[in-house]
């Protein structure tokens, strides 16, 4: 029995010419090589060639938070697995996120990027490639980091007692010198 679920996704389409469009993607099918394919917020298809979008924003909601003051750097390294990447558009707007640390993941079209402000109006974002004048790759965050406990801050350390001393290691017999295995003579003056 089929789902009656929909399975499109909230977006904001940002233009490079300041435009937006809201509407609905099928995130699975949505893009294309001559542009992408959406639902206005009517029901209306749209086709959007890529060299006109800025990104594709996967949102919460149509209507953000208009007062919100959103990050778009990292304070400090991620915590979510990938490669933390910081990208530079043609209009020199800068921005950092993460992408998939898998070439399979990768698309031609453009970038699959992870914001760095987790509690925005924004889950993911998609930029077309001819968007960008730069992509530079920050830093690689693992699996094993990303998901690592923070340190405890270590207990101060007291100086040992006479009773808290090293435990000894050796028997009194073995604290005699030890012989050497083999010994190396060096001859100068050959």
């Amino acid at each position: 029995m089929r789902s009656t679920r929909s399975t499109r996704k909230q977006v904001v389409v940002r233009k490079l010419d300041k435009g937006l469009v809201k509407g609905f993607v099928d995130p699975v099918r949505y893009l294309h090589p001559e542009g992408l394919e959406m639902l206005d917020r009517k029901g209306r298809l749209l086709h959007i060639p890529l060299d006109e979008v800025k990104g594709v924003f996967f949102v919460r909601k149509f209507e953000g938070n208009p007062n919100a003051c959103e990050r778009k750097v990292f304070h400090s390294r991620p915590r979510l697995a990938g490669l933390w990447v910081r990208l530079t558009f043609k209009d020199n707007e800068v921005m950092e996120g993460l992408v998939a640390n898998n070439l399979l993941d990768m698309d031609p079209l453009g970038f699959s990027v992870t914001p760095p402000d987790l509690s925005s109006n924004n889950l993911r974002i998609f930029i077309p490639r001819s968007a960008l004048s730069t992509f530079e790759v920050l830093g690689v965050v693992s699996e094993s980091v990303a998901h690592r406990r923070p340190r405890q801050p270590a207990a101060p350390q007291t100086p040992p007692t006479d009773s808290a001393k090293q435990i000894g290691l050796f028997s009194p017999s073995d604290s005699e010198p030890a012989k050497p295995v083999a010994s190396l003579t060096l001859k100068t003056g050959l």
